[in-house]
């Protein structure tokens, strides 16, 4: 039992840590490898100086949906731990973590929506920027979706978790 809930912690942390880092990291869309947008910027790499120059995003409706749905996913998952946290202390012997599991669940269902907005509505979110046909999703995007399916899984695990001596 103790290897279950160590696995089942431990998955619950590189998740976070994954959701966190699809959300604040700078890939969303890739164009050539020399320019990028995220949910917060549109960045271009000057050659003359070897630099980013970074600008805010053009906020959009479903733009905004993406990063106020990313940022709820990670707050919920940050919850759900800490719910875990504390129901592993004050919960009696057999008793199950359905509260950690419903948020850790609904974590997951709120990701899904936000990367398939991204998915469906990219024209509309990157409409001020080149065109679309030379770029291709970026890694953080991909983060997104791999995260899905291991909150969804987390959630229903911890459902299913009973507190044991």
């Amino acid at each position: 039992m103790a290897s279950l809930l160590m696995f089942v912690t431990l998955l619950h942390l590189i998740t976070l840590a994954v959701l966190f880092i699809a959300t604040m990291e700078k890939s969303w869309w890739v164009w050539d490898g020399t320019e990028h947008s995220d949910l917060w910027y549109n960045c271009r790499f000057d050659n003359e100086t070897e630099a980013w120059f970074c600008s805010s995003s053009e906020e959009t409706e479903w733009l905004q949906a993406v990063q106020v749905l990313m940022i709820l996913s990670v707050v919920f998952s940050a919850i759900s731990f800490l719910i875990f946290l504390g129901q592993l202390f004050t919960i009696s012997k057999g008793g199950l973590f359905y509260l950690t599991g419903i948020c850790q669940a609904f974590a997951g269902l709120i990701a899904f929506t936000a990367a398939l907005i991204y998915t469906l509505h990219n024209k509309e979110i990157l409409q001020d920027s080149r065109e679309l046909s030379s770029g291709h999703f970026g890694y953080c995007f991909y983060l997104a979706w791999v995260c899905v399916p291991l909150l969804l899984c987390s959630g229903i695990m911890y459902i299913h978790l009973r507190k044991r001596q």
